[in-house]
């Protein structure tokens, strides 16, 4: 499984990383987690507000803080 965070490094941002890392080890999935910062990167999935996710190339969430019970539920 592949997950991104996607955010220029806000507070938001990196919460949305933290609770995406805990959901993960919480289920025991095996997966990559990858933070895209650029704004180059993000613009190529067509995010306009972030934090947002995608899990294996598909956004599942953008402009939103997940919790990681939210989180887990798109795992």
């Amino acid at each position: 499984m592949n997950i991104k965070i996607l955010g220029t490094g806000c507070k938001k941002c990196k919460k949305l990383e933290a609770n995406a890392r805990e959901a993960v080890e919480e289920l025991g999935l095996d997966a990559v987690i990858e933070k895209i910062e650029d704004i180059q990167g993000i613009m190529s999935y067509k995010v306009m507000s972030t934090p947002a996710l995608v899990v294996d190339e598909k956004v599942v969430s953008a402009g939103k803080l997940l919790s990681t019970k939210e989180i887990k539920a798109f795992l």
